[in-house]
């Protein structure tokens, strides 16, 4: 399994009174990196073979996020250098994808994560507003970064 690796930089306005990343913030990381991973940028000068999704409010298909699951394992100070975001496919559904995140950034010459997460997206058709499968193309571009779900330290019994 191949992992995205999309470098994110942070800002300074991401800071809480701490001088950590605010837990709220962490999720627009996530949503940066993969909005750079899945979604068609014609203007980028560098292509991830995962972009296949138009984006925008014309676009054919809209991805919606039915649910997201998210583990602080440690505070996330402010870095000049951008954090890297690690993302892989735990589950490829009919017509949703879960997509798996580890945010990474290197310490005394290690590499430390951060934040595990997960969100599941489901692809909507724009025209019906209804979920719409998975096309073979799709399938085919995120198949080799198909792999495991995140593992959450805990889970609720249950």
């Amino acid at each position: 399994m191949t992992r995205l690796r999309v470098p994110v930089p942070l800002r300074w306005a991401d800071l809480d009174a701490y001088g950590h990343v605010n837990n709220v913030e962490v999720l627009r990381l996530l949503e940066e990196a993969r909005i750079a991973a899945f979604w068609r940028h014609p203007e980028a000068h560098e292509a991830w073979p995962t972009a296949l999704l138009d984006a925008g409010p014309g676009a054919p298909t809209h991805t919606l996020v039915a649910r997201q699951e998210i583990e602080y394992l440690l505070p996330l100070g402010y870095r000049r250098e951008p954090v890297v975001v690690e993302m892989w496919i735990g589950h490829l559904g009919g017509a949703s994808i879960d997509v798996c995140y580890e945010v990474t950034a290197t310490a005394d010459g290690e590499r430390v994560v951060y934040v595990r997460a997960q969100t599941t997206l489901v692809l909507v058709d724009a025209a019906t507003a209804r979920p719409r499968r998975i096309a073979e193309a799709e399938r085919t571009a995120w198949r080799p970064y198909l792999g495991e779900p995140v593992a959450m330290r805990r889970r609720p019994a249950g």
